[in-house]
């Protein structure tokens, strides 16, 4: 019998191949408030070829380089993975005190947003956007 594998969900999911997947889950958990939904067993030298993890309502999935296999580790550049979230100043902070590197502190913008950026530890570029509403 054949494990199905957990339902991946969002429009667009990310599958960002990192230095180490296993550290970038546990950093997205404890920065992005992520729940891990699956982590398949590693190989013999200790690299994961898929971890899933939910956040902010999608699905994000990682894996390791695997050069020996045609895939191997590129520079992270030349996007930003954006999250529209509740709360755009909390989940910044959240990330920032787990380590990301702070880009641009979240300010009120004139597309009426809350917007902040920040870069993971792994090279990923991050956005938070919450829309402003009026009283």
């Amino acid at each position: 019998m054949t494990q199905s594998l957990p339902p991946v969900l969002g429009g667009v999911a990310p599958y960002l191949g990192v230095s180490s997947a296993s550290k970038a889950a546990d950093f997205y958990v404890k920065a992005l408030a992520a729940t891990e939904v699956l982590r398949m067993p590693p190989d013999d030298k200790g690299r994961y070829m898929h971890i899933h993890l939910l956040v902010n309502g999608g699905s994000l999935m990682l894996a390791d380089a695997f050069p020996d296999h045609g895939h191997p580790l590129e520079t992270q550049g030349g996007y930003t993975l954006h999250l529209q979230v509740d709360d755009a100043d909390a989940w910044w902070k959240r990330a920032v005190e787990a380590g990301a590197e702070p880009l641009m502190p979240v300010t009120d913008m004139f597309w009426g947003d809350r917007y902040g950026q920040f870069r993971d530890p792994f090279g990923v570029r991050w956005s938070v956007g919450t829309t402003i509403t009026k009283s």
